[in-house]
């Protein structure tokens, strides 16, 4: 059951990071933005929360994967 669940953290993750927008436009981008802290719009900030926390998840199953596979050599 944990491996479905990470096989589907795994494609939902691959699919977030290609829906978010390149954020490193070269020197180009000084330019064009009017704020130069660029905050990020809702919807990028809302798909970044989202990456950090599916990302926080995949690595929760990930270790606990290890822990089952007795990796770490805990009694």
């Amino acid at each position: 059951m944990l491996k479905i669940i990470w096989v589907i953290l795994s494609l939902v993750l691959i699919g977030l990071i290609f829906l978010r927008t390149p954020q490193n436009q070269g020197l180009a981008s000084f330019s064009t933005k009017s704020n130069l802290l660029g905050s990020p719009s809702s919807a990028e900030q809302f798909l970044n929360n989202l990456t950090i926390f599916l990302m926080m998840l995949f690595f929760i199953c990930h270790f606990s994967e290890l822990l089952k596979l007795n990796f770490f050599n805990v009694p």
